[in-house]
């Protein structure tokens, strides 16, 4: 997945869809918006940092998880079985994005797995098909016909925590130095 920051507008509607989509509990998301305050008054600006599971090609949360819940794909998906998952927040401490979370209505935990019930429909994740702005692309990176590998080869990107050695595969393009770290003012995010 890519993120264009330069598009978001940090509206929430991937927030919403994914919520929607996935059944997911108040007080709880798989996907969210971090809102960072930038300046003093007058002059302040927004940025946003729309934030999900990184689908790591080297996950720490595959190698945590003692009863093989959790595994990587060949797509590159992680996923999480949900009947094996016992709930013991090994991969939940493992993972350097805090992207999962303990479903507060059953013991097991839980995360984006960029809609694979979707995707091998045919169709795109929910966050990606909401966004008015057009900021989330979704597709093979290994298919240079596709939108998400024109943008990354035309343009400069980052990805979240890139020190962790995680190789994570969500993408982000105009991403704001400060914004970029997915553990800095969690009091702000949606």
């Amino acid at each position: 997945m890519l993120i264009d920051l330069r598009r978001c507008i940090g509206c929430h509607s991937c927030s919403v869809a994914c919520k929607a989509e996935n059944r997911v509990p108040l007080g709880v998301f798989r996907s969210w918006v971090k809102i960072i305050e930038k300046g003093k008054y007058p002059n302040i600006t927004r940025h946003f940092l729309p934030s999900l599971c990184n689908q790591c090609d080297r996950p720490p949360c595959v190698i945590n998880c003692p009863v093989q819940a959790t595994w990587k794909q060949n797509d590159g998906i992680v996923i999480i079985d949900e009947h094996r998952c016992i709930g013991c927040k090994y991969c939940l401490a493992s993972c350097p994005y805090n992207a999962r979370y303990v479903n507060p209505l059953m013991p097991i935990v839980q995360k984006c797995y960029f809609c694979y019930h979707r995707v091998y429909a045919g169709l795109e994740p929910a966050c990606v098909e909401v966004c008015p702005a057009k900021a989330r692309i979704f597709g093979d990176l290994n298919n240079p016909e596709e939108e998400i590998t024109k943008l990354i080869s035309k343009n400069p990107f980052q990805t979240l925590k890139p020190e962790m050695g995680t190789y994570p595969q969500v993408y982000y393009i105009a991403g704001d130095a400060d914004a970029m770290d997915p553990f800095a003012g969690r009091k702000e995010w949606m």
